[in-house]
């Protein structure tokens, strides 16, 4: 919805509102916010309200800290699980005391790289998001364990879905806040689950991703429950993916969509899947930043390891559902939900923007189940696979012109040392499995 400063500071005087959350993202994808009482709000509107840079992952050095939250009043809503002292949320932008946006704002990256779009006669990325995740039980303090709530499996019901109540009540919330949803249901794995919302523009598809990241945990805990988007919580399990369906507008034309191509393929939608895959490696890092995403991507778990595409076949990374026409539309099936939304659809959009400038050559489609084809068979397609880790996709990353200009310099370069951090922390961690495997055989 369209909400004007007046349209703000009366609803939050019906609604009795007392406090207002000014949200924004850190570089690691975590929701970060600065709370105000509602006498404040008019200071906010204005784009006055400051804080301190130097406290967040990957913004400034404390002798540079003071930055300004400006809100997109476009975000406005209030929270539904405040019955007293009710409270409101505002996505912002983050900008410098000079006026000009951070160069560091992952929602001011993502808009750098729309603007590039723009200037290429595309006036929208549209992303259907689909983000995963498992429920777990919680102990008597609260803290989750690693028992899941329920032995469901793809769309399982109840009894033996039990996380059945739970997300309803998450849907209901979701709706309440403006979601229109499309679909919810089980998982493949037990206890995992996936509610689907419609799709948006590139930038509210990121804080509608943001925005469901929080009601899922604040309803879950509700129900006694932890929400984790964590990639791979269990071994031999499924991991949870963040699909992202996305395709490109001039208006109200659909640019990926051409009735007498025999898929109903554009050439632009053609050139952007090329883009995809040419950066697929490179973009790795971003659109799973973690060192547990790589778990995830491993061969005989529905999780695509494989730098492909196919109109119909799931084991490549690129899918074409079966919709055309307005819906016509890519699926990259590798991105999961550790992502930063912001990030992650910054560097998909570049990629592909990248291949429509290159015009580059689209690979054949792979129809084939990659997964039961032997390495020999790959290369002799020229399939390649995904990084296998964290390191390898951070040295693609840091390779890639078209990736690191995406992100700009800040963030690359603070990215890149927060990425580096956790890997060496990994890698010299001594982990259960290795004295399971070597205490007694040494």
């Amino acid at each position: 919805m369209s909400f004007s400063k007046e349209d703000i500071l009366r609803i939050a005087k019906d609604e009795n509102v007392r406090f207002i959350r000014l949200q924004f993202t850190d570089l690691l994808g975590t929701i970060k916010n600065v709370e105000i009482p509602v006498s404040q709000l008019e200071k906010a509107l204005d784009n006055k309200m400051m804080f301190d840079g130097s406290s967040i992952e990957g913004y400034v050095r404390i002798e540079e800290s003071d930055m300004y939250l400006y809100p997109d009043l476009s975000t406005w809503v209030i929270f539904p699980w405040f019955s007293d002292n009710r409270v409101a949320r505002l996505i912002c932008d983050v900008y410098m005391p000079d006026g000009t946006p951070f160069a560091g704002d992952p929602r001011g990256i993502l808009k750098r790289c729309l603007k590039e779009a723009e200037e290429m006669g595309f006036t929208a990325m549209n992303v259907g998001p689909e983000p995963e995740f498992f429920l777990f039980r919680t102990d008597e303090k609260g803290n989750p364990t690693t028992e899941l709530n329920d032995q469901g499996g793809y769309f399982d019901l109840a009894p033996m879905d039990l996380g059945e109540n739970c997300r309803r009540e998450i849907v209901l919330t979701l709706e309440e806040m403006g979601f229109e949803i499309e679909a919810s249901h089980h998982e493949v794995a037990y206890g995992q689950h996936e509610i689907d919302f419609k799709y948006a523009d590139a930038i509210k598809a990121a804080d509608q991703i943001q925005t469901f990241k929080l009601v899922v945990k604040t309803v879950a805990r509700q129900h006694g429950l932890h929400a984790t988007f964590m990639p791979k919580p269990l071994f031999g399990m499924n991991g949870s993916g963040m699909h992202a369906h996305q395709s490109l507008f001039n208006g109200n034309e659909n640019v990926f969509y051409d009735e007498n191509d025999p898929l109903g393929l554009s050439k632009t939608a053609r050139y952007y899947m090329a883009g995809i895959l040419k950066h697929a490696r490179a973009f790795a890092a971003i659109t799973n930043p973690t060192v547990n995403s790589y778990k995830r991507l491993v061969p005989g778990y529905e999780a695509p390891c494989y730098v492909a595409w196919s109109a119909s076949n799931r084991s490549p990374m690129i899918r074409i559902p079966a919709s055309r026409g307005l819906s016509t539309r890519i699926e990259v099936r590798n991105p999961d939900p550790a992502a930063n939304p912001y990030l992650a659809l910054a560097v998909m959009l570049k990629a592909g923007l990248d291949g429509i400038k290159r015009q580059l050559d689209l690979p054949a489609p792979i129809d084939r189940n990659i997964y039961v084809m032997s390495e020999e068979e790959r290369i002799e397609e020229g399939i390649p696979s995904l990084p296998a880790d964290l390191k390898e996709a951070l040295s693609e990353m840091i390779r890639s012109y078209v990736i690191t200009d995406a992100l700009g310099e800040h963030a690359l370069a603070h990215f890149y040392e927060l990425k580096e951090i956790e890997w060496d922390i990994y890698r010299t961690q001594v982990h259960e499995w290795e004295r399971d495997q070597y205490m007694t055989l040494y």
